[in-house]
């Protein structure tokens, strides 16, 4: 029986997550399989992974070969790193103890730099963020100074209503007074004729 170690698809539409699995070579992508021994997440930045680490050696050492994006997972988890280490203490290149040190310096270095990712995207994030706030503040005031000009072209025209209107009232007042002269001049014209 040829043993793979492989990605079995979950989650819905649009959204994988996958298991890390153990299975037959031959059985369904997503059928039977002997163990599972992680998940893989890649809808994260960086994409989440949680893998049995103990298990996930013992099947590469007992031979089961992973796929391209499983080696990789395997790689990034120092999987290969403690096999390869695990072979040089067989050939007595090196101790157990500098097999121990070279994988924990090693495992610092990589949450370093999972840590610094982490750190750049919420940067990026709050940097986009300002961005975004500094545009609408933008447009608010642009807004804002629209509406100002509406109300003071509002205002003046109403202001040029009243005093036209004014106008009308007076032309209309000094008519009627005009009217109201004539009409006892009128009066008195006709009494002396």
């Amino acid at each position: 029986m040829a043993t793979k170690i492989r990605l079995q698809r979950g989650g819905r539409k649009g959204y994988a997550f996958y298991r890390i699995v153990i299975a037959d070579s031959r059985a369904p992508r997503d059928g039977r399989f002997t163990e599972k021994i992680g998940t893989y997440n890649p809808n994260t930045n960086p994409a989440t992974v949680t893998l049995d680490f103990e298990k996930a050696l013992k099947w590469v050492l007992s031979g089961a070969q992973p796929t391209d994006t499983v080696r990789n997972i395997l790689k990034g988890e120092g999987v290969y790193l403690m096999k390869h280490l695990i072979g040089g203490v067989k050939k007595g290149a090196f101790s157990e103890e500098e097999k121990d040190k070279r994988f924990n310096a090693w495992k610092e270095n990589k949450a370093k730099e999972i840590e610094s990712v982490k750190e750049g995207e919420a940067k990026k994030k709050s940097d986009t963020l300002a961005q975004r706030l500094a545009q609408e503040k933008e447009v608010d005031k642009a807004i804002a100074q629209k509406v100002a000009e509406k109300k003071a072209a509002a205002k003046a025209a109403a202001e040029e209503a009243a005093a036209a209107k004014a106008a009308e009232e007076a032309a209309a007042a000094a008519a009627e007074a005009g009217e109201e002269a004539a009409a006892p001049a009128a009066e008195e014209a006709p009494a002396e004729a």
